[in-house]
């Protein structure tokens, strides 16, 4: 059957953003709501896989970012005390991707841009200060209650799609348990202008050490040379108030070079860490995507990505049955959760756990191991590429598409 309602979408993040501007490419009225009044600046993702490079060109936005982004072709594996342990060369992808590179650009870039595709496009709607509060599916359409400026409406949709963030109001609607575990430390980022390069650091470099590992990126910076974002944990003992206090981040930063002592720090902030994922990812015509859906630590940029999959996968699938291509709509949206759930589950959260892990490691000889082994991938060109395709998350997204 052919639906002919708008498909509604709660949260105007990466995923919310991504999954409208797709259904709408095909022809799918669609309807975005914020509860924010305007679109939110989040600082910690910023690092693009090749595959979401590739994304980014069928949401017709691919130049535009890559313009406002920094290519980084090499990262980096080190050890605080013993410095380089190897270096990954994503050239090695060049027959898998037309982007074999990471394209390090903020979240709060992206999605601007991706509204304002939003707005080149026919039959779209977008309200901010309006935030979903309950939903009625009654089989063939979903009665959404929202409040915005002028109080509570309903809204008639085709299909709701949760993409409200880690504290989804869909998500607890659905009543879906959020499986998983909160990190006992929290991440503290914090940025500067000083250039790590001369000191040999790739654009994106994992430090090992089993007391106090840091990872850090290069991001674009109006009117500069870039910013440095080096992430720490911080212990539980450890309030927010003082992790990011002036004197202690520079502390930090200068245990890890001394030259950053007296450095500029434009930007720092303190978040906690969670690994969870959905006990399901839809129920009727509610569905989730992103962090609603899933949630990672960030060392290996796998979260920020993961939604904007979500968003393509759902989208082709809404498409084909809003426009009446499909006989069984059920087992098509079935199939959207077995595969970015299972995807989720055995590449994300495995990938991003073992990431920390290999950071954090505390056993001498287990570490000594795990460092030869990544010596021996990153020098074989055969092992390195498959090793990538893991990491660049390639090789998920096809063992998601052979899912039936």
């Amino acid at each position: 059957m052919q639906e002919t309602l708008p498909v509604l979408i709660a949260g105007a993040g990466p995923g919310g953003l991504a999954t409208a501007v797709a259904l709408a490419q095909e022809g799918v009225p669609v309807i975005v709501i914020e509860a924010e009044p305007e679109l939110p600046i989040d600082l910690r993702a910023g690092s693009f896989h090749p595959p979401t490079v590739e994304m980014f060109d069928e949401l017709g936005i691919g130049e535009i970012m890559r313009a406002k982004g920094i290519k980084v072709d090499k990262w980096q594996m080190r050890d605080r005390k013993e410095g380089l342990i190897a270096e990954f060369d994503l050239g090695l992808l060049a027959e898998d991707t037309p982007y074999p590179y990471r394209l390090h650009c903020e979240q709060h870039k992206l999605t601007p841009v991706l509204r304002d595709r939003l707005a080149q496009l026919p039959n779209t709607a977008f309200h901010f200060s309006t935030r979903f509060i309950s939903a009625d599916d009654n089989g063939d359409r979903v009665y959404v209650t929202v409040e915005g400026p002028d109080g509570p409406r309903v809204i008639e949709a085709s299909y709701l799609i949760g993409a409200d963030g880690a504290r989804s109001g869909v998500r607890r609607q659905l009543d879906v348990e959020f499986e998983g575990f909160t990190w006992p430390e929290r991440f503290l980022v914090a940025s500067t202008e000083y250039d790590l390069a001369p000191h040999g650091y790739a654009f994106n470099a994992y430090i090992a050490d089993p007391t106090e590992w840091c990872a850090i990126f290069k991001m674009p910076h109006h009117g500069g040379n870039g910013l440095w974002r080096i992430a720490f944990p911080i212990g539980p003992e450890i309030s927010d108030e003082q992790a990011i206090d002036l004197e202690f981040v520079r502390g930090k930063l200068a245990g890890f070079l001394p030259e950053l002592a007296d450095a500029e720090i434009p930007y720092r902030s303190i978040y906690r860490v969670h690994q969870r994922v959905a006990k399901t990812f839809r129920v009727g015509r509610l569905i989730l995507v992103g962090d609603a859906a899933h949630i990672n630590n960030p060392l290996g940029g796998m979260g920020l990505n993961s939604s904007v999959h979500d968003a393509m996968n759902l989208a082709e699938k809404l498409s084909a049955i809003w426009h009446g291509r499909t006989d069984d709509a059920d087992s098509l949206l079935e199939r959207y959760v077995r595969q970015r759930r299972q995807t989720n589950i055995d590449f994300v959260q495995a990938q991003t756990i073992r990431n920390k892990r290999t950071l954090e490691e505390q056993d001498p000889e287990i570490r000594r191991q795990r460092q030869e082994e990544l010596r021996q991938t990153a020098a074989d060109p055969i092992k390195a590429r498959q090793y990538l395709l893991n990491s660049s998350m390639i090789a998920g997204l096809r063992k998601a598409a052979e899912t039936a």
